[in-house]
C-alpha cells in the first residue's frame, strides 16, 4: 500500500509540474551555470577536441501548445573559448583561425519552427560567425521542466553541424566539420 502512495505522490507531482509550463519568455540562465554552448573538432584528422563558450547569452520564447510560435535569440563572447588548453586556445582565436579580436561575437536568432512531436522541434535561424551570416537549422529536444524556488524553467538541448567554409574558414582541414550543441536551461520571465 505505502509503494503506491508513493507511486501516485511522485505522478502527481509530474502533472503539477508539466502543468507549470506556460506560453512566455525564457531568460537563459548563464548565472547559475545551467546552459552551455560547447563544441567539438576534428584535431588533424586523429581525435575529437572539445571546447566551450564560456561567456554568452539569450532568451527564447516556447509555447506548448503552439511550438512553432518558439524561437531563441543567442549572443556568444568568442574570446571565451575555452578548450582546456591555452596555447591551443590562442593559437585558435588568432587571425588565421577564429579572427576573435576582429569578430568577437557570434549570433543565432531563430526564424520559424517546426514541431516534431514529443517534445523535438527544429528550429530554422541565421547565425552569424566570422562577419558572415547563414541561414541553419537546429534540431532541438526538451530535456526537461519543473520549478525551481517556485520559479518555472524549461530545459532544451540543440545540436548542429557547420561547414566552417561557409564562414570563410579555410585553414580547419583536413575537416572544416564543427558540431555545436548548445544546452539551456530557460528561468520564466
Amino acid at each position: 500500500m505505502r509503494l503506491v502512495s508513493k507511486s501516485f505522490v511522485a505522478l502527481a507531482s509530474l502533472v503539477l509540474a508539466v502543468s507549470t509550463v506556460s506560453a512566455d519568455e525564457y531568460l537563459i540562465d548563464t548565472r547559475g551555470g545551467h546552459a552551455s554552448v560547447a563544441t567539438k573538432f576534428l584535431h588533424q584528422g586523429i581525435s575529437w577536441l572539445t571546447a566551450e563558450f564560456k561567456v554568452f547569452e539569450g532568451s527564447f520564447f516556447y509555447d506548448p501548445d503552439n511550438v512553432e510560435a518558439s524561437s531563441i535569440n543567442l549572443t556568444v563572447n568568442v574570446m571565451s573559448l575555452d578548450s582546456n588548453h591555452e596555447t591551443r586556445d590562442s593559437h585558435i582565436l588568432a587571425a588565421d583561425y577564429l579572427d576573435a579580436e576582429n569578430f568577437a561575437q557570434a549570433s543565432f536568432v531563430s526564424t520559424s519552427a517546426m514541431d516534431k512531436g514529443n517534445g523535438s522541434m527544429m528550429l530554422t535561424g541565421d547565425i552569424t560567425l566570422h562577419g558572415v551570416s547563414k541561414e541553419i537549422t537546429v534540431d532541438v529536444v526538451m530535456v526537461g521542466e519543473g520549478e525551481v524556488r517556485g520559479t518555472p524553467r524549461l530545459g532544451f538541448e540543440g545540436t548542429t553541424t557547420l561547414d566552417l567554409r561557409d564562414f570563410g574558414y579555410d585553414r580547419f582541414a583536413p575537416t572544416h566539420q564543427v558540431h555545436l550543441e548548445v544546452n539551456v536551461e530557460g528561468i520564466q520571465q
